[in-house]
């Protein structure tokens, strides 16, 4: 552990996210889902811990992150809010429960809010979302933005390809971050976009950008902890590095216990009371 995490215990919170902005100190990002996972990872010194939406895809093995509901958002909310004690909680906000109607989104994001004690929430989307963004803002929940590739939209795309290579989409996504950092957004990621526009869009805004696959010009980085720790190993994009092949690690460890039962070597007698 690094002396200035040993030395750092207080909270994160949205305005530290700021300050190590402002004096060029990059930002870690990584996904728990679980009480066990996250307290390993909050111990270890991560500065925000995201339960994404991605645990429709890790957790319960869904293709897309689309079946993820506001009920299992919480549930995992909740269990990783019980473990962490430096790190600031991000909430994903799944599909549907923020497109459009600014009172039902309101609505479900207080009972994120309220039911997980989470410290901010996530939302995917520019323009077209701005209103309930606003609203949610204005209600006092801190809402951190997502750009570039969008995985709830990812039915629009069609592709998960990387995303505004053309000048086009590229205006489209800096009036976004500039739209959602002007409506009180304290944070942006960006998934999956050209480094060179990240890096762009990361100049011109004072709040903030959490990259993935973005480049490393961004402010912060995230990934899926199943795909860091080599848990999942069917996904293997480019921006992705593997720290660790837990899923070798897990199957020879219960391949060892499967061999030791049927060898009568498990339980032993100084296991046995």
């Amino acid at each position: 552990m690094s002396a200035a995490i040993e030395d750092d215990k207080r909270k994160v919170t949205t305005h530290r996210l700021k300050e190590m902005k402002d004096r060029g100190e990059k930002i870690s990002m990584l996904t728990a889902y679980d009480y066990s996972m996250a307290s390993i990872i909050d111990g270890a010194g991560m500065d925000v811990i995201l339960v994404g939406d991605s645990a429709s895809n890790v957790m319960a093995g869904n293709i897309t992150t689309l079946p993820m509901t506001l009920d299992q958002a919480i549930y995992h909310g909740t269990s990783v809010m019980k473990a962490v004690k430096r790190a600031l909680v991000v909430v994903d906000m799944p599909f549907g429960t923020c497109s459009g109607n600014p009172v039902k989104s309101l609505e479900a994001a207080i009972r994120i809010m309220k039911e997980t004690g989470a410290d901010t929430l996530k939302i995917e989307g520019g323009e077209e979302i701005i209103e309930d963004i606003k609203k949610i803002i204005g209600a006092g929940i801190p809402v951190m933005g997502h750009l570039g590739l969008m995985p709830q939209s990812i039915n629009k795309y069609g592709t998960y390809t990387v995303r505004a290579k053309e000048k086009e989409e590229a205006d489209k996504l800096i009036s976004d971050a500039l739209l959602l950092q002007s409506v009180g957004c304290y944070g942006i990621v960006l998934e999956k976009i050209p480094a060179k526009l990240a890096k762009e869009i990361t100049s011109k805004l004072s709040i903030p950008t959490i990259g993935i696959g973005a480049g490393g010009y961004t402010d912060g980085q995230v990934l899926v902890m199943h795909d860091m720790l080599g848990i999942n190993k069917g996904f293997s994009p480019k921006f992705l590095r593997r720290y660790e092949d837990l899923h070798t690690i897990i199957t020879k460890a219960v391949q060892n216990y499967i061999r030791d039962i049927k060898a009568k070597d498990f339980p032993n007698e100084q296991e046995s009371y």
